[in-house]
C-alpha cells in the first residue's frame, strides 16, 4: 500500500520508512509505527512517522 496517503497510515502496523541519512542509498527500515508526525492528509515523499524504536523517516511501504 501507499506510504503518501495520512488515512493509510495507523499506529500499531508495520512499515518501512527511509531515515534522513539513507535519503541517498534509499535503504530502508523496517519497524511499528509509534507517532504520525505529519499533519497534512498526503506528502510526495510519505508520511514522517516514529518508529517504537524512536526512530523518524517517511513511510515508503506499508507491510501488513
Amino acid at each position: 500500500m501507499d506510504g503518501k496517503k495520512r488515512a493509510n497510515i495507523k499506529p500499531g502496523i508495520e512499515v518501512a520508512i527511509v531515515l534522513k541519512q539513507d535519503q541517498r542509498s534509499g535503504n530502508l527500515t523496517e519497524g511499528v509505527v509509534k507517532d504520525i508526525l505529519t499533519k497534512s492528509p498526503q506528502h510526495p515523499h510519505g508520511i514522517k512517522v516514529r518508529l517504537e524504536d524512536g526512530q523518524v523517516g517517511r513511510v515508503k511501504e506499508i507491510l501488513e
